[in-house]
């Protein structure tokens, strides 16, 4: 087996702890694509931004940069299989019974903890990343506890179900 060069800094990143989400867009063949992350991140309120990473070479690259919107479904702690299904190639799609739209188009999981849906306000190459930034133009959020990532593994934090 190969050896990673790049395991050491994977490491050094996966000392920070971080929620779970799915990103998803509307794609050209008529259905949905989705991908989980654990980049996103807030960037401004006003406007209000928001933004995310995606790998060049994700199977879901096309379809993303293809998209004027995207949405970002905030994963609550017992969706780890439905994190796992977008995190793997070749997942299978989005269905219509777990989606919700609101304003642009994209879908939401009707499941959730938090909801943002973004038009695309730029992208920005940075290494073997694009930084997709999108501006909100609908959310919501609701109680729960999140689906947590630390050390390449899910985890548990200290909060309330």
């Amino acid at each position: 087996m190969k050896s990673d060069p790049y395991r050491p800094l994977k490491d050094a990143f996966a000392r920070f702890a971080t929620g779970v989400a799915i990103v998803a867009c509307a794609n050209d063949r008529g259905g949905f694509t989705a991908i989980t992350v654990n980049s996103f991140t807030s960037v401004s309120l006003e406007p209000p931004l928001v933004l995310w990473c995606l790998e060049k070479t994700a199977s879901s690259f096309a379809d993303f940069s293809a998209a004027d919107s995207y949405t970002i479904t905030v994963l609550k702690s017992d969706q780890r299989k439905i994190s796992e299904r977008f995190a793997m190639h070749g997942a299978y799609p989005l269905r219509l019974d777990e989606t919700e739209v609101l304003e642009t188009g994209a879908p939401l999981l009707t499941e959730r903890l938090a909801g943002l849906d973004c038009r695309i306000m730029d992208r920005i190459e940075a290494g073997d990343h694009v930084i997709i930034i999108g501006e909100v133009v609908a959310f919501d959020s609701r109680d729960g506890a999140p689906l947590l990532y630390f050390a390449s593994d899910y985890a548990k934090g200290p909060y309330k179900e």
